[in-house]
């Protein structure tokens, strides 16, 4: 049984290709993007050519040598050292051959891993990282929020069973952040492609916005200073990608932009090796049961199949971890054969008076302020008491954060007051009723 932790454990790195054969692409693919790169800057030298490709030279130097035999592409400089140094000047001709290209598709930058490359990988990755997690890790990964120690040995094993998972529960008790947290406690890194070929077509996996890329290697000062890794790949924290209700069945499919002919990947693609959170469950813009409908196969096999505009079907691996965070009730979503298709269900309760005690004081450090158990106290006789209020773990920060503003507004010290609290209250919690504003 593996005791790296999920701090410990690194994927290893994918090495450099050295040669067109072992970067797996036809050198039609290679010329393309030398073309159309080539295109876009009217001259590189031989190194800014293969930096911007993400390969050696060795790679790419068929290529080059195909653009010089057909005229594409002509030598305006360079030193003795080599084709390296050479400075290369696009031809007239290349610049039509580049228009074709650019028709077919825009798509100029690191060159593309083959789907046959990716699934490899994936399934080598699935078959190397630490999958269980230990009470330590979960701990560790939760720390930052405050949560029952029962819901910290459900939320340990829901993730080493693997299988997609329900948080529900009433609003305003964390069930978002829950699941997000969810990858804190999963082992290792992973390599991420910028994108991925499919006979020619290429599907833009690598998103800066949902991947966080770890910082590159510090290069060499040799010519082959990208020979370090494949650059083709990042190497990313494992992904975590949030959608909500703003999410339509099509998402979870190829997407295919018309103008620049390049295919944007689907939600579960971008999260493989993840977490992929479904927030607000049951308000999609597409119904649960047509959504879960999607993934019944997938859930069970860990394979996916996905579309090109030619009707081809193609085969990658299903390996995120869906959660799926509702306030409405499963049951009311979805029948019970789905319901047995997602195995685990976590209701996140509303928060004890300990726990909400402990949540005011993180707020309160979060916010650079002192904590007082005063202010909890009076908040817990006279507001939520007293007014029959039931907790929400989103209370304290929201009520402080709305205190501290009235403070600012009136000129004072940013501190909590009975008083600042009070107003706080006035304004959230609507009166003769017992629900918050969240």
């Amino acid at each position: 049984m593996s005791t790296l932790t999920a701090q410990t454990y690194r994927s290893p790195d994918l090495p450099m290709p050295a040669s067109l054969e072992a970067t797996g692409l036809r050198l039609d693919m290679i010329v393309q993007l030398l073309v159309k790169t080539l295109h876009m800057t009217g001259e590189a030298t031989g190194t800014e050519w293969a930096e911007r490709l993400g390969l050696p030279f060795t790679a790419i130097e068929p290529g080059v040598e195909t653009l010089k035999a057909e005229r594409l592409c002509e030598i305006v400089g360079g030193t003795s050292l080599g084709p390296l140094t050479y400075k290369y000047r696009i031809s007239t001709l290349g610049r039509e051959r580049a228009a074709i290209f650019l028709d077919r598709s825009l798509y100029v930058g690191i060159a593309p891993v083959p789907l046959d490359q990716y699934r490899r990988y994936m399934h080598s990755f699935d078959e190397s990282v630490p999958k269980r997690v230990s009470r330590a890790d979960v701990e560790r990964g939760f720390s930052h929020l405050v949560l029952s120690k029962q819901m910290l040995e459900r939320l340990g094993p829901a993730v080493n069973s693997g299988q997609s998972l329900f948080v529900y529960g009433p609003p305003g008790n964390g069930k978002t952040v829950i699941s997000q947290a969810i990858r804190n406690i999963l082992h290792g890194d992973i390599w991420i492609p910028h994108a991925i070929e499919v006979d020619g077509s290429i599907i833009q996996v690598f998103d800066p916005i949902n991947h966080d890329a770890f910082p590159r290697p510090r290069a060499s000062e040799t010519f082959e200073a990208t020979n370090l890794y494949d650059r083709r790949w990042e190497r990313c924290r494992r992904p975590l990608v949030t959608v909500g209700g703003e999410m339509v069945l099509e998402s979870l499919d190829l997407t295919y932009n018309q103008t620049s002919g390049i295919y944007r990947p689907s939600l579960q693609l971008m999260a493989n090796g993840g977490v992929l959170v479904i927030d607000d469950f049951g308000r999609q813009r597409c119904s649960p049961v047509a959504l879960l409908n999607r993934w019944v196969h997938p859930l069970e096999s860990r394979v996916d199949y996905l579309v090109l505009q030619s009707g081809q079907k193609v085969e990658v691996p299903f390996l995120t971890l869906p959660v799926f965070a509702t306030n409405i009730k499963p049951a009311e979503l979805v029948d019970e054969a789905f319901l047995r298709r997602i195995q685990y269900k976590i209701r996140a309760e509303n928060p004890t008076p300990d726990e909400y005690a402990r949540i005011f004081e993180k707020a309160c450090i979060e916010r650079g302020i002192p904590y007082d158990p005063a202010h909890v106290r009076h908040l817990l006789d006279n507001v939520y008491t007293a007014r029959g209020i039931p907790f929400r773990g989103c209370h304290p920060r929201d009520l402080i954060s709305q205190a501290l503003a009235l403070g600012q507004y009136l000129g004072e010290a940013k501190a909590l007051t009975v008083a600042l609290l009070d107003a706080a209250v006035a304004t959230y919690f609507i009166e003769g009723g017992d629900e918050s504003v969240s």
